[in-house]
């Protein structure tokens, strides 16, 4: 008998919602699975013990623990293998918050720019201790068991149809892709995404709750978990296969 799995939408640095989300949850065994749906840092006030939290959780759960990347854990390898200052510079993706959760410093008011002094920290990312940079580094592209296909974004559209995670060529779709045509047509093995906060998915598709656009999306085939945590609104997590929801509102 396949144990239960609890998805989680994106964090995004708070800590508050996270912790209060999973006292919500049922007491777990060996037999769970926690999937972290990614997005752990930017814009909320703790990203540094969002981090370290669930960098650390398999320590403390006898539940299996699954974290998969998002695309600000992606953009922020970039920055510091590559450099990125069109992710890093605009307040918007919220990284001075990231930044100042680790360095020090009161969290950004809205479309504050960094200081002088702060910005070859900000846009090199070595204000990241090694061991979150390399945690980075192994997070999985997707995850699959019998319940769903787990990704941060979405399936791409292949010549075929919708392509399934394992046979993406460029796995970084994945992670940033944000298609109409997936929300709307997508039909196949349940898939649970984040990354498009719900309030901007269509209303009329969804078979939860379509009179509260910010409360989880559920499509024919697909779930979307971005609730705003982080940027004012709060974090879900979705229990499979009995398909409750938990929220940290």
């Amino acid at each position: 008998m396949a144990g239960r799995t609890f998805a989680i939408g994106d964090i995004h640095g708070d800590a508050a919602h996270l912790f209060k989300l999973l006292s919500c949850l049922p007491t777990l065994d060996e037999g769970d699975t926690l999937v972290f749906l990614g997005d752990y840092v930017d814009r909320g006030p703790r990203s540094r013990e969002v981090v370290e939290y669930v960098r650390c959780l398999h320590e403390h759960t006898p539940a299996k623990v699954v974290a998969l990347r998002g695309n600000h854990e992606d953009a922020w390898l970039r920055v510091i293998d590559k450099g990125w200052d069109e992710f890093v510079i605009p307040p918007g993706n919220g990284c001075l918050a990231a930044m100042r959760s680790y360095a020090g410093g009161k969290l950004p008011a809205e479309n504050e720019m960094p200081r002088r002094d702060e910005l070859m920290v900000l846009t090199s990312g070595s204000f990241f201790p090694d061991e979150d940079v390399d945690w980075f580094r192994t997070l999985p592209y997707w995850y699959e068991d019998e319940h769903a296909i787990y990704v941060h974004a979405g399936l791409p559209r292949g010549p075929d149809g919708f392509v399934h995670p394992k046979d993406v060529k460029a796995p970084i779709a994945l992670l940033w892709c944000r298609d109409m045509d997936f929300f709307a047509n997508y039909r196949g093995k349940l898939v649970v995404f984040g990354h498009t906060g719900t309030q901007y998915l269509p209303p009329e598709l969804s078979g939860y709750t379509p009179e509260d656009p910010t409360d989880l999306w559920a499509g024919e085939n697909c779930c979307g978990l971005d609730t705003g945590c982080g940027k004012g609104g709060f974090l879900t997590a979705l229990e499979l296969p009995a398909k409750s929801v938990y929220e940290s509102r």
